[in-house]
């Protein structure tokens, strides 16, 4: 995804990923599971309805709209969490790819719900606006959610108290800014709502004004 965190990182990282994520009470994943059912509700993916999970992971996000009877389509630069994924997920259709990047040809087409979780702060501000942008152009349904739920704050002034708080425990990456990011994106005419789950997680819905 970047050059921090090169996939193997995340190949190594896949087989205890569950365990770390699903028990977290602290910095990152505090409101892990929050997070998650939030999404769900927000993307309201009924039965057949097709759904992409961008930076799809061992498919926890994706696990629970599969329960709603959705057809899922999911995509990750990690070969090892595709393939913990792919073991919850029969029938899902699944690849490889950095999602900044041009997609594989299965992936070209347009979805019901595009969700994510604990993705997205991989990438720098630009990365996210022009991904996000891209999403609601050439790959969301008339009527579709984009739902997106991941580390982040409400100001910098938030995210630097709990750095400092944190001190070597904290880990620099390009963690959302609620502010920041809903005038970034109504420069390009997004629209932008945002809740606050937990300290340091929230979720971001984008509509195309």
């Amino acid at each position: 995804m970047n050059d921090l965190f090169p996939a193997e990182d995340f190949d190594d990282w896949a087989a205890d990923y569950d365990e770390d994520v699903e028990t977290a009470s602290s910095f990152p994943f505090d409101g892990y599971a929050q997070v998650l059912r939030l999404i769900v509700e927000k993307a309201a993916a009924g039965s057949g309805a097709a759904v992409m999970d961008l930076g799809i992971g061992t498919g926890n996000l994706a696990e629970r709209f599969a329960r709603q009877g959705c057809q899922i389509w999911g995509l990750d630069f990690s070969a090892q969490m595709l393939v913990r994924a792919a073991s919850k997920l029969p029938g899902a259709t699944l690849g490889q790819a950095d999602l900044r990047a041009e997609w594989p040809q299965d992936f070209q087409r347009r979805y019901d719900a595009i969700v994510s979780a604990y993705t997205f702060h991989h990438f720098t501000l630009p990365e996210k606006a022009g991904l996000v942008l891209r999403l609601l152009q050439e790959h969301l349904a008339p009527g579709g959610r984009l739902v997106i739920g991941d580390v982040s704050f409400g100001n910098a002034k938030e995210r630097d108290s709990l750095k400092l708080q944190l001190g070597d425990e904290w880990e620099d990456e390009y963690y959302w800014l609620a502010d920041e990011t809903s005038a970034a994106f109504a420069k390009q005419g997004i629209q932008t709502t945002y809740l606050q789950v937990s300290f340091c997680a929230g979720v971001f819905e984008f509509v195309k004004r």
